[in-house]
């Protein structure tokens, strides 16, 4: 016979089954999808991150995309070879370099990003609006508790 502990024990570990599944699936269509485009996740992501916010300091991209400083470069100077972004200097401070989306790049990243963006809601609408909130808001939790 289960206790409460076993069962929620149990109930946890089919939690941590079920949200890898469905992370790999979603990972998986979304992947292929940015692929299409000639880009690897990391690319697309920094494309995405400049495109909605803006020219942002090199240092900060990882922390956004969680990717490592070397990765970062790398994809950097990947984007910068296919003239869709480019590193710019601050002029204040000698340390900084921002890296900025490209007028070629916003055009480009412009026309794709939408399709994608309709992909991923194509995924989520099994969940109605307040269900996503919610689910949202349960991840969130989940992975602020495993910070720290």
């Amino acid at each position: 016979m289960l206790r409460d502990s076993d069962t929620d024990r149990s109930a946890s570990l089919k939690l941590f089954v079920v949200l890898s599944k469905a992370y790999r699936t979603v990972m998986d269509r979304t992947v292929k999808d940015m692929k299409q485009y000639g880009l690897s996740p990391s690319e697309f992501t920094i494309l995405e991150v400049l495109y909605n916010k803006g020219r942002i300091p090199l240092q900060q991209i990882g922390e956004k995309i969680l990717v490592t400083s070397g990765s970062v470069t790398y994809n950097i100077d990947k984007l910068e070879g296919k003239g869709l972004l480019k590193r710019v200097p601050c002029e204040e401070d000698r340390r900084v370099v921002y890296a900025e989306i490209t007028p070629a790049g916003v055009e480009w990243f412009g026309r794709i990003f939408p399709a994608h963006a309709e992909l991923v809601h194509s995924m989520m609408d099994v969940l109605d609006p307040e269900e996503k909130e919610t689910a949202a808001a349960l991840l969130k939790k989940l992975g602020k508790r495993q910070q720290g």
